[in-house]
């Protein structure tokens, strides 16, 4: 018994070790980055670098234009999503990467002008889906960005 309990446990520590020595997380369905849920910019960056593919780029510009017109924006992963909002008043915008797009919820995007086109099964949701190639408008996404952080954020 004693033999057969160190070698189950010798396995479950090699498991464990080549586990923790994985540096690429596990990619769930559609390619959205399994990242264990955090508060801060470290969970985020991670989330950032492994969006696959052109993905990743595009997450960098986001997470820059958020920082640079939210400089207090509060940032987390939850749901193996990015939020971003504002601490003690809840999240504004969340980010989750699909197979074919990556997809911004804006919580209280029924109240933003001009209303982002993507709707919700929640009234007060709005979504703006970013696809391989397109051409983005930072200056419409910076004000999105901006008019939602004013908003009342979303509590989860």
């Amino acid at each position: 018994m004693a033999g057969k309990t160190s070698t189950t446990s010798g396995k479950v520590a090699r498991k464990a070790s080549a586990s923790d020595a994985r540096a690429e997380p596990v990619l769930l369905s559609g390619g959205n980055p399994q990242i264990a849920k955090g508060y801060g910019d470290a969970p985020v960056q991670a989330y950032i670098a492994a969006m696959p593919g052109w993905k990743s780029d595009i997450g960098r510009r986001i997470d820059a234009l958020v920082t640079g017109t939210v400089p207090d924006v509060y940032k987390a992963v939850k749901w193996n999503s990015p939020l971003y909002g504002i601490e003690g008043d809840g999240w504004f915008l969340g980010v989750h990467c699909f197979a074919k797009y990556i997809k911004l919820a804006f919580f209280r995007g029924a109240s933003l002008s001009p209303v982002p086109p993507g709707t919700s099964k929640t009234p007060q949701t709005r979504y703006f889906h970013i696809h391989e190639g397109d051409k983005l408008d930072e200056v419409q996404l910076a004000d999105w960005v901006k008019q939602a952080s004013l908003l009342p954020g979303e509590r989860m």
